[in-house]
């Protein structure tokens, strides 16, 4: 949100203002939220979704239950998501190496019990997002959508 595609799009690993940049994200997207009541239940997973579980995140450094509890629980779905979809940048990386590495987080990263929970689901909604494929995850997207707002 608000990042120039130079920055979202490069290739490698961002350097020092690059990354400024990049957390800015935040700052924006709690901007967007706090300008309508509708849209406020999705502060504390946009304020929140890049702290770590050991206070190294940002924009807070919030630690531990300080999080919100939605941002500890988005922020393992974040990351789950970000490695194992395509995108401009690298390839998809493999169930089991992207649980290898959510797990070598727990505890700096990510929040333990959250991880737990995730781990408990993770194998089956893969494999069901996987054979969904791209355009069947975007309906499935769409009805979940249209029940959250009631518009149907």
């Amino acid at each position: 949100m608000a990042i120039p595609d130079r920055i979202l799009l490069k290739p490698g690993k961002l350097d020092a203002e690059e990354f400024a940049v990049m957390k800015t994200h935040v700052v924006h997207g709690l901007d967007i939220v706090g300008s309508s009541e509708w849209l406020a239940d999705g502060a504390d997973v946009v304020g929140g979704h890049h702290e770590k579980f050991d206070g190294s995140g940002y924009p807070a450094g919030l630690k531990g239950e300080a999080i919100p509890i939605a941002a500890r629980i988005f922020a393992v779905a974040d990351v789950f998501d970000a490695l194992t979809s395509r995108r401009p940048y690298k390839e998809p990386m493999s169930f089991v190496a992207a649980m290898d590495i959510l797990h070598a987080g727990a505890g700096n990263h990510f929040d333990p019990a959250v991880l737990t929970r995730f781990t408990m689901i993770a194998a089956g909604l893969h494999d069901r997002l996987v054979e969904l494929g791209d355009d069947g995850v975007q309906d499935e997207l769409r009805r979940l959508v249209i029940r959250y707002f009631k518009l149907a």
